[in-house]
């Protein structure tokens, strides 16, 4: 990942405005700490602080077009830019970097370009010829973008917060999937798949299909010219991605600098159940495996620094983005600078276990749409602020446009979980790769039951950061919570306490609005709360508070007798459950 930071519309253009420019654009570097860069055209400014990934040597930003009329400042990477090379061969390219046939392409084909663009990325582009400029977000917000605006009139884009919030009157996190022009005057959305009107799809589940699609998602993610690995946490979807990750990685261009054995990288409390499962996935695959502990007081003295970089006070980020920030630290101590996880599964297929309690499929289907377009204040921004904030860039194959279109085009009767059926939770991908002839992963690995991060590392991570929470937060301050935070506040000692933190580093009404807010139970949206009744009196993201599902459930309300869910994934784990399709 990179930093990025452009301004433009300045009435002061002095050298005082631009040594401000590098000091909120070094506020990013730990996003980039391999090279700054900087353009300055009149009253705009281009700022990058460079994540080197590909093209180390060459690919320094600002990239340019021929004649550097077109300057662009990228965070990102654009897996198809060696086919949309071949598009622009009457273009002379400068760099190896993928990131450049963006200047390209605004120069051939306009402003209407971003949808040619396979990958994660925010870009900024500005044409000097007429002083226009456009900004862009990917389909799902997996790189993070913020917009803001200045009292002299001046539009500011930034990688993360911090770079623009004391500088500017209001900002706000940067929309996925669209595009933001001056010429046009606003934001429109470029990217408008089927699934986002939340119509019921109809197409029959096709097990082949959804595998090839994954594994080419996979594949294509490979590219680099920098040492890598994956995060596997013994899960179904984080040992997916390695279990295919093996299995093409001595066919890839990556093998030939790096080699051919996969490493693979884990965090948890010590004894937790995330260690033991990817221990296990690590031997069967035969990956190189890096084994990280840390404790619960490490965790908690993290807390300040995790907060200042993920940039939110949501309770469920905060527990889950801590133990990755700590592993990602360690990951950048070996030298490795790229990593593949395992975000967007759960929301594609429905994998948290509140999704057990979906009434029907339509429900079911529109819950997923939901949290695949939420994605951006949640796991995307988790998975991209813990890592860049060590300098490592995180990519996740799951959340590839293609998949996504092939996943979301599944008639979700398919998805639902049918304990009568034999199907738990993301059954169809499970399915999908179940193969006895030549296995991906154990079985009973492969029929996992879904451990939310934060419970997985160790459920006591959890248990403690309450009780901790408990210890700093009195009940007269949570009484008067309403008083003190009107806006989105907070309902238990733990919420208040990460809020209290959050505030000290971003005290304006625009930060606090960038956190999304409302009930939820084990993830879910405010809307799916009203699936079950009982939710509604045990309010946490946790997975164990999908009482009656989650084989850990919390106990003080845990229910007595096993459910038709727990038998159906025991008798899972026992035997292959095989389908037709």
């Amino acid at each position: 990942m990179c930093g990025i930071l452009a301004v433009f519309g300045c009435i002061d253009n002095s050298q005082a405005k631009r040594s401000r420019i590098i000091e909120l654009s070094r506020r990013l570097r730990h996003r980039g700490p391999d090279w700054s860069g900087l353009h300055c055209h009149q009253d705009c400014y281009l700022a990058h602080q460079r994540l080197a990934i590909i093209d180390p040597t060459s690919g320094d930003q600002p990239l340019y077009n021929e004649d550097k009329t077109i300057i662009v400042t990228v965070n990102g990477e654009i897996y198809n830019h060696k086919a949309l090379r071949e598009k622009l061969k009457s273009h002379q390219f400068r760099t190896g970097s993928d990131c450049e046939v963006i200047a390209h392409l605004y120069e051939e084909y306009g402003e209407d370009f971003v949808d040619m663009l396979d990958g994660m990325f925010s870009f900024v582009l500005l044409d000097t010829r007429d002083k226009s400029f456009i900004a862009a977000r990917d389909a799902i917000g997996i790189t993070p973008l913020y917009m803001g605006w200045g009292l002299d009139g001046s539009v500011w884009f930034a990688s993360e917060m911090k770079a623009l919030s004391d500088d500017c009157e209001r900002f706000m996190s940067f929309p996925p999937g669209h595009v933001y022009s001056s010429k046009r005057g606003g934001l429109q959305r470029w990217y408008n798949p089927a699934w986002y009107s939340e119509q019921i799809p109809t197409t029959p589940y096709d097990s082949l299909v959804l595998r090839k699609a994954f594994e080419k998602a996979v594949v294509k993610r490979l590219m680099t010219d920098v040492p890598f690995g994956v995060l596997l946490s013994g899960g179904l979807d984080s040992s997916l991605v390695a279990a295919v990750a093996c299995r093409y990685l001595s066919e890839s261009e990556a093998a030939c600098q790096w080699g051919s054995q996969l490493h693979t990288f884990c965090i948890g409390l010590k004894g937790s159940p995330d260690l033991k499962a990817a221990r296990e996935v690590a031997d069967y695959l035969g990956t190189r495996h890096h084994e990280f502990h840390f404790t619960v007081q490490e965790g908690i003295d993290a807390l300040e620094e995790v907060i200042y970089h993920v940039e939110t006070y949501d309770v469920t980020t905060i527990r889950a983005s801590t133990p990755m920030f700590l592993m990602s630290r360690k990951i950048k101590s070996l030298g490795v600078k790229m990593v593949l996880s395992g975000e967007g599964s759960d929301e594609i297929f429905g994998g948290y276990l509140y999704f057990h309690k979906a009434p029907n499929k339509e429900e079911f289907h529109q819950e997923t749409c939901r949290k695949i377009k939420a994605l951006h204040l949640y796991d995307c921004l988790r998975a991209n602020k813990s890592t860049s904030a060590w300098g490592v860039e995180a990519r996740v194959p799951f959340l590839d446009k293609e998949f996504i279109n092939v996943a979301m085009g599944i008639d979700p009767e398919w998805k639902m979980v049918r304990p009568d059926l034999g199907r738990i939770e993301k059954w169809v991908l499970r399915c999908a790769f179940d193969d006895d002839q030549n296995p991906y992963l154990p079985k009973h690995i492969l029929y996992r039951q879904k451990e939310q991060f934060s419970d997985g590392v160790g459920y006591s991570w959890i248990d403690s950061l309450r009780d901790h929470a408990n210890q700093q937060v009195t009940d007269t301050m949570l009484a008067n919570a309403s008083f003190i935070y009107p806006e989105n506040t907070p309902t238990t000692k733990e919420g208040y306490y990460y809020r209290a933190i959050f505030e000290k580093f971003f005290p304006k009404n625009a930060a606090r609005s960038t956190v999304p807010g409302g009930p939820s139970v084990a993830c879910s949206t405010a809307k799916a709360v009203e699936w079950d009744a009982a939710w509604s009196k045990n309010l946490d993201p946790s997975g164990r508070a999908a009482l009656g599902v989650h084989l850990a459930a919390y106990e003080d309300a845990k229910e007595s007798k096993m459910t038709a869910s727990e038998t159906s994934l025991q008798k899972l784990q026992a035997e292959k459950t095989t389908v037709a399709v």
